[in-house]
Protein backbone atom coordinates (compact mmCIF):
# COMPACT_ATOMS: atom_id res chain seq x y z
CA UNK A 1 0.00 0.00 0.00
CA UNK A 2 1.25 3.65 -1.12
CA UNK A 3 1.60 6.11 1.62
CA UNK A 4 -1.17 8.56 1.36
CA UNK A 5 -0.38 12.82 1.85
CA UNK A 6 -0.37 12.77 5.34
CA UNK A 7 1.67 9.92 6.06
CA UNK A 8 4.31 11.34 3.58
CA UNK A 9 4.22 14.01 5.26
CA UNK A 10 4.97 12.36 8.61
CA UNK A 11 7.46 10.22 6.71
CA UNK A 12 9.43 12.81 5.70
CA UNK A 13 10.07 14.68 9.44
CA UNK A 14 11.00 11.44 10.91
CA UNK A 15 13.58 12.67 12.96
CA UNK A 16 11.57 15.01 14.32
CA UNK A 17 8.99 12.26 15.44
CA UNK A 18 11.55 10.52 17.98
CA UNK A 19 10.13 8.85 21.09
CA UNK A 20 10.34 6.44 23.70
CA UNK A 21 6.26 5.91 24.08
CA UNK A 22 4.44 7.67 20.62
CA UNK A 23 1.09 7.86 20.58
CA UNK A 24 -0.68 7.77 16.83
CA UNK A 25 -3.88 8.82 17.05
CA UNK A 26 -6.48 8.03 13.92
CA UNK A 27 -3.42 7.41 11.81
CA UNK A 28 -4.40 5.46 8.64
CA UNK A 29 -2.11 1.86 8.55
CA UNK A 30 -0.67 2.60 5.13
CA UNK A 31 2.81 2.24 5.71
CA UNK A 32 3.72 4.70 8.24
CA UNK A 33 3.83 3.06 11.18
CA UNK A 34 6.46 0.36 9.63
CA UNK A 35 8.21 2.73 8.61
CA UNK A 36 8.00 4.45 12.11
CA UNK A 37 9.26 0.89 13.60
CA UNK A 38 12.08 0.42 11.43
CA UNK A 39 13.33 3.93 12.33
CA UNK A 40 13.05 3.52 16.21
CA UNK A 41 12.49 -0.30 16.69
CA UNK A 42 12.53 0.08 20.59
CA UNK A 43 9.94 2.47 21.16
CA UNK A 44 6.52 1.35 22.92
CA UNK A 45 3.76 2.26 19.76
CA UNK A 46 0.17 2.83 21.04
CA UNK A 47 -2.36 3.06 18.59
CA UNK A 48 -5.88 4.64 19.75
CA UNK A 49 -8.60 4.66 16.43
CA UNK A 50 -11.98 5.44 16.58
CA UNK A 51 -12.71 4.12 13.18
CA UNK A 52 -12.98 1.02 13.38
CA UNK A 53 -11.55 0.12 9.83
CA UNK A 54 -8.52 1.74 11.04
CA UNK A 55 -8.27 -0.29 14.34
CA UNK A 56 -8.43 -4.00 12.62
CA UNK A 57 -6.11 -3.02 9.82
CA UNK A 58 -3.52 -2.23 12.52
CA UNK A 59 -4.28 -5.18 14.98
CA UNK A 60 -4.65 -7.16 11.62
CA UNK A 61 -1.25 -6.10 10.28
CA UNK A 62 0.77 -5.96 13.52
CA UNK A 63 -0.96 -8.14 16.28
CA UNK A 64 0.89 -7.50 19.83
CA UNK A 65 3.91 -5.64 17.74
CA UNK A 66 1.48 -2.35 18.59
CA UNK A 67 -0.79 -1.76 21.09
CA UNK A 68 -4.05 -0.61 19.87
CA UNK A 69 -7.52 1.08 21.17
CA UNK A 70 -11.07 1.01 19.97
CA UNK A 71 -12.97 3.01 22.34
CA UNK A 72 -14.90 6.37 23.10
CA UNK A 73 -12.63 6.41 25.99
CA UNK A 74 -9.40 6.19 25.62
CA UNK A 75 -7.33 4.89 28.44
CA UNK A 76 -3.15 4.07 28.84
CA UNK A 77 -1.06 2.36 31.24
CA UNK A 78 1.59 4.94 29.78
CA UNK A 79 2.43 8.31 29.97
CA UNK A 80 3.03 9.26 25.93
CA UNK A 81 6.10 11.54 25.79
CA UNK A 82 4.73 12.39 22.03
CA UNK A 83 1.47 12.12 20.18
CA UNK A 84 0.56 12.22 16.67
CA UNK A 85 -3.15 13.48 16.00
CA UNK A 86 -5.14 13.08 12.77
CA UNK A 87 -6.93 16.28 12.11
CA UNK A 88 -10.41 15.39 12.46
CA UNK A 89 -13.37 16.40 10.17
CA UNK A 90 -15.05 17.72 13.42
CA UNK A 91 -13.63 20.40 14.65
CA UNK A 92 -15.03 20.28 17.91
CA UNK A 93 -13.84 16.80 18.26
CA UNK A 94 -9.70 18.44 18.36
CA UNK A 95 -10.61 19.61 21.88
CA UNK A 96 -12.20 16.70 22.84
CA UNK A 97 -9.47 14.66 21.64
CA UNK A 98 -6.91 16.87 23.80
CA UNK A 99 -8.69 16.71 26.95
CA UNK A 100 -9.02 13.09 26.98
CA UNK A 101 -5.20 12.49 25.93
CA UNK A 102 -4.42 15.61 28.70
CA UNK A 103 -3.80 13.03 32.03
CA UNK A 104 -1.40 10.11 29.77
CA UNK A 105 1.59 13.24 28.67
CA UNK A 106 4.49 13.79 30.05
CA UNK A 107 5.02 16.65 31.50
CA UNK A 108 7.69 17.94 28.07
CA UNK A 109 5.14 15.83 25.68
CA UNK A 110 5.01 17.33 21.85
CA UNK A 111 1.61 16.98 20.16
CA UNK A 112 1.80 17.03 16.00
CA UNK A 113 -1.18 17.63 13.99
CA UNK A 114 -1.07 16.14 10.58
CA UNK A 115 -3.76 17.10 8.03
CA UNK A 116 -5.06 17.78 4.55
CA UNK A 117 -5.37 21.64 4.16
CA UNK A 118 -8.95 21.43 3.02
CA UNK A 119 -9.67 19.17 6.01
CA UNK A 120 -8.99 22.55 8.29
CA UNK A 121 -6.15 21.46 9.61
CA UNK A 122 -4.54 25.31 9.23
CA UNK A 123 -7.20 26.28 12.45
CA UNK A 124 -5.14 23.95 14.81
CA UNK A 125 -3.88 26.85 16.24
CA UNK A 126 -6.35 28.58 16.84
CA UNK A 127 -8.60 25.85 17.91
CA UNK A 128 -5.78 24.00 20.28
CA UNK A 129 -4.32 27.43 22.05
CA UNK A 130 -6.60 26.89 25.40
CA UNK A 131 -4.45 23.27 25.69
CA UNK A 132 -1.44 23.55 24.35
CA UNK A 133 1.23 26.67 23.82
CA UNK A 134 3.92 27.04 21.33
CA UNK A 135 2.42 25.89 18.27
CA UNK A 136 3.66 26.27 15.11
CA UNK A 137 4.37 25.04 11.97
CA UNK A 138 6.59 21.98 11.05
CA UNK A 139 6.24 21.25 7.28
CA UNK A 140 3.81 21.84 4.46
CA UNK A 141 3.57 19.44 1.01
CA UNK A 142 1.06 17.22 -0.60
CA UNK A 143 -1.17 19.63 0.59
CA UNK A 144 -0.93 18.76 3.79
CA UNK A 145 0.19 20.70 6.68
CA UNK A 146 1.97 19.20 10.01
CA UNK A 147 1.74 21.30 13.44
CA UNK A 148 3.17 20.86 16.91
CA UNK A 149 2.83 22.28 20.38
CA UNK A 150 3.69 21.61 23.82
CA UNK A 151 0.84 20.47 26.53
CA UNK A 152 -0.26 23.11 28.70
CA UNK A 153 1.12 21.97 32.66
CA UNK A 154 -2.19 23.21 33.55
CA UNK A 155 -4.15 20.81 32.04
CA UNK A 156 -1.88 17.66 32.56
CA UNK A 157 -3.90 16.78 35.92
CA UNK A 158 -7.15 17.71 34.69
CA UNK A 159 -9.64 14.96 35.14
CA UNK A 160 -11.68 14.23 31.56
CA UNK A 161 -15.37 12.84 32.16
CA UNK A 162 -16.96 11.48 28.99
CA UNK A 163 -20.38 11.82 30.30
CA UNK A 164 -19.39 15.65 30.37
CA UNK A 165 -18.89 15.96 26.93
CA UNK A 166 -22.27 14.41 25.27
CA UNK A 167 -24.69 17.61 23.83
CA UNK A 168 -27.83 16.33 24.78
CA UNK A 169 -31.26 17.76 22.88
CA UNK A 170 -35.03 16.54 22.71
CA UNK A 171 -36.72 16.16 19.39
CA UNK A 172 -40.88 15.92 18.64
CA UNK A 173 -41.54 13.72 15.82
CA UNK A 174 -44.78 11.90 14.44
CA UNK A 175 -45.95 12.28 18.15
CA UNK A 176 -42.85 10.38 19.42
CA UNK A 177 -40.91 13.19 21.87
CA UNK A 178 -37.28 11.36 22.23
CA UNK A 179 -33.50 12.44 23.80
CA UNK A 180 -30.72 12.55 22.04
CA UNK A 181 -26.74 12.55 23.43
CA UNK A 182 -24.59 12.95 21.16
CA UNK A 183 -20.11 13.19 21.43
CA UNK A 184 -18.41 15.73 19.59
CA UNK A 185 -17.75 14.58 15.85
CA UNK A 186 -20.71 12.35 15.91
CA UNK A 187 -23.33 13.20 12.85
CA UNK A 188 -25.99 15.71 13.67
CA UNK A 189 -24.47 16.53 16.46
CA UNK A 190 -26.38 19.45 17.50
CA UNK A 191 -29.94 18.71 15.93
CA UNK A 192 -32.39 16.39 13.90
CA UNK A 193 -30.78 16.68 10.44
CA UNK A 194 -33.41 17.01 7.23
CA UNK A 195 -32.35 13.30 6.02
CA UNK A 196 -33.33 11.75 9.13
CA UNK A 197 -36.11 13.86 9.87
CA UNK A 198 -37.71 12.49 6.19
CA UNK A 199 -37.09 8.72 7.18
CA UNK A 200 -39.13 9.01 10.28
CA UNK A 201 -41.77 9.73 8.42
CA UNK A 202 -42.02 7.55 5.86
CA UNK A 203 -41.29 4.18 7.84
CA UNK A 204 -43.33 1.43 7.41
CA UNK A 205 -46.36 1.75 9.31
CA UNK A 206 -45.69 -0.99 11.54
CA UNK A 207 -42.43 -2.35 12.98
CA UNK A 208 -41.80 -5.84 14.52
CA UNK A 209 -39.19 -8.32 15.27
CA UNK A 210 -35.30 -7.66 15.06
CA UNK A 211 -34.58 -4.16 13.59
CA UNK A 212 -31.02 -3.48 12.09
CA UNK A 213 -29.99 0.35 12.57
CA UNK A 214 -26.70 0.42 10.08
CA UNK A 215 -24.34 3.53 10.31
CA UNK A 216 -26.64 4.36 14.05
CA UNK A 217 -24.85 7.28 14.62
CA UNK A 218 -26.30 8.71 17.99
CA UNK A 219 -28.80 6.59 17.78
CA UNK A 220 -31.91 8.81 16.56
CA UNK A 221 -33.65 6.34 14.38
CA UNK A 222 -33.40 3.26 16.58
CA UNK A 223 -34.99 5.46 19.90
CA UNK A 224 -37.82 6.30 17.99
CA UNK A 225 -38.54 3.44 16.34
CA UNK A 226 -38.47 1.68 19.89
CA UNK A 227 -40.85 4.49 21.02
CA UNK A 228 -42.66 4.49 18.49
CA UNK A 229 -43.60 1.11 18.25
CA UNK A 230 -43.26 -0.04 21.99
CA UNK A 231 -46.26 -2.37 22.15
CA UNK A 232 -44.89 -4.64 19.56
CA UNK A 233 -42.17 -6.80 20.48
CA UNK A 234 -38.65 -5.53 18.72
CA UNK A 235 -35.44 -6.31 19.22
CA UNK A 236 -32.90 -3.41 17.86
CA UNK A 237 -29.32 -3.47 16.78
CA UNK A 238 -27.67 -0.88 16.00
CA UNK A 239 -24.13 -1.08 14.25
CA UNK A 240 -21.71 1.65 13.47
CA UNK A 241 -17.91 1.92 12.05
CA UNK A 242 -17.17 4.89 14.98
CA UNK A 243 -16.64 4.41 18.21
CA UNK A 244 -17.48 7.96 19.63
CA UNK A 245 -20.76 6.94 17.86
CA UNK A 246 -21.62 3.48 19.09
CA UNK A 247 -21.14 5.74 22.88
CA UNK A 248 -23.74 8.21 21.64
CA UNK A 249 -26.06 5.59 20.60
CA UNK A 250 -25.59 3.84 23.64
CA UNK A 251 -26.54 7.16 25.90
CA UNK A 252 -29.39 7.74 23.44
CA UNK A 253 -30.88 4.51 24.45
CA UNK A 254 -30.21 5.12 28.23
CA UNK A 255 -32.10 8.33 28.03
CA UNK A 256 -34.64 6.60 26.39
CA UNK A 257 -35.27 3.94 28.60
CA UNK A 258 -34.95 1.26 25.43
CA UNK A 259 -31.98 -1.46 25.34
CA UNK A 260 -30.23 -2.78 22.52
CA UNK A 261 -27.33 -4.60 20.46
CA UNK A 262 -25.12 -2.34 19.96
CA UNK A 263 -22.04 -3.83 18.02
CA UNK A 264 -18.88 -2.18 15.96
CA UNK A 265 -18.86 -3.23 12.15
CA UNK A 266 -17.41 -2.18 8.70
CA UNK A 267 -19.90 -2.39 6.34
CA UNK A 268 -21.97 -5.70 6.77
CA UNK A 269 -18.43 -7.24 8.03
CA UNK A 270 -19.66 -8.42 11.60
CA UNK A 271 -23.28 -8.82 10.69
CA UNK A 272 -24.14 -12.26 11.15
CA UNK A 273 -28.08 -12.73 11.73
CA UNK A 274 -31.73 -11.65 9.45
CA UNK A 275 -33.41 -8.69 10.48
CA UNK A 276 -37.42 -8.05 9.45
CA UNK A 277 -36.73 -4.40 9.15
CA UNK A 278 -33.06 -2.47 7.91
CA UNK A 279 -33.19 1.07 8.52
CA UNK A 280 -30.36 4.14 7.81
CA UNK A 281 -29.23 6.96 7.20
CA UNK A 282 -26.24 5.76 5.51
CA UNK A 283 -22.62 7.29 6.19
CA UNK A 284 -20.77 8.47 3.63
CA UNK A 285 -17.49 9.77 5.83
CA UNK A 286 -14.34 7.83 6.67
CA UNK A 287 -12.84 9.60 8.85
CA UNK A 288 -12.20 13.20 6.86
CA UNK A 289 -12.89 11.07 3.33
CA UNK A 290 -15.51 11.08 1.26
CA UNK A 291 -16.06 7.59 1.59
CA UNK A 292 -19.42 5.47 -0.26
CA UNK A 293 -18.23 2.31 -0.76
CA UNK A 294 -19.30 0.75 2.87
CA UNK A 295 -22.49 1.99 1.66
CA UNK A 296 -22.63 0.27 -1.63
CA UNK A 297 -21.51 -2.95 -0.26
CA UNK A 298 -24.11 -2.67 2.47
CA UNK A 299 -26.92 -2.34 -0.29
CA UNK A 300 -25.56 -5.12 -2.60
CA UNK A 301 -25.21 -7.50 0.52
CA UNK A 302 -27.63 -6.85 2.32
CA UNK A 303 -30.03 -9.62 1.01
CA UNK A 304 -28.74 -12.11 2.73
CA UNK A 305 -29.38 -10.67 6.03
CA UNK A 306 -32.88 -9.80 5.56
CA UNK A 307 -35.85 -12.23 6.74
CA UNK A 308 -38.43 -13.28 4.65
CA UNK A 309 -40.77 -10.71 3.50
CA UNK A 310 -38.28 -8.22 5.24
CA UNK A 311 -37.83 -4.36 4.02
CA UNK A 312 -35.41 -2.09 3.68
CA UNK A 313 -35.94 2.18 4.36
CA UNK A 314 -33.25 4.05 4.06
CA UNK A 315 -32.39 8.09 3.23
CA UNK A 316 -29.87 9.41 0.81
CA UNK A 317 -28.62 12.21 -1.23
CA UNK A 318 -31.01 12.11 -4.23
CA UNK A 319 -27.92 12.37 -6.98
CA UNK A 320 -26.14 9.15 -5.63
CA UNK A 321 -27.05 6.12 -7.18
CA UNK A 322 -28.42 4.02 -4.59
CA UNK A 323 -31.74 3.27 -6.50
CA UNK A 324 -29.63 1.05 -9.17
CA UNK A 325 -27.48 -1.10 -6.39
CA UNK A 326 -31.16 -1.23 -4.76
CA UNK A 327 -33.07 -2.60 -7.37
CA UNK A 328 -29.70 -4.83 -8.48
CA UNK A 329 -29.74 -6.78 -5.41
CA UNK A 330 -33.17 -7.11 -4.36
CA UNK A 331 -34.92 -6.62 -7.65
CA UNK A 332 -37.40 -3.76 -6.51
CA UNK A 333 -36.84 -0.69 -5.12
CA UNK A 334 -39.49 2.99 -4.62
CA UNK A 335 -38.62 6.46 -4.00
CA UNK A 336 -41.47 7.00 -1.18
CA UNK A 337 -40.63 10.90 -0.99
CA UNK A 338 -38.42 13.45 -1.26
CA UNK A 339 -37.01 16.85 0.34
CA UNK A 340 -34.48 19.15 0.40
CA UNK A 341 -32.53 17.21 -1.71
CA UNK A 342 -32.86 13.88 -0.03
CA UNK A 343 -35.20 10.59 -1.10
CA UNK A 344 -36.30 8.07 0.75
CA UNK A 345 -35.80 4.32 -0.88
CA UNK A 346 -37.56 1.30 0.56
CA UNK A 347 -37.52 -2.29 -1.01
CA UNK A 348 -38.81 -5.64 0.14
CA UNK A 349 -37.05 -8.86 -0.17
Amino acid sequence: MSLSNISQVLSRNLASLSAKTPLFINLPEDGFIAEYKKQYPQTKIRCYNTYFIDYLDVKNKYGIEVSGEFNALFTSDLTHDTVIIHFPKSKAELNFTLAMLAPYLGSDAKIFFVGEKKGGVQSTPKLAKSFLTDIHKVDAARHCLLYVGLLNQAKNNTTFKLDEWYKTYQISIEGVTLNVASLPGVFSQQKLDVGTSLLLHNLPDTMQGRILDFGCGAGVISCFIGLKYHDNEINLELLDVSALALASAKKSLSLNNLTANIFASDSLSRVNKTYQHIVSNPPFHQGTKTNYKATEDFLAGIKKHMARQGDISIVANSFLQYPKIIKSSLGNVQTVAKKQGFSIYFSKA
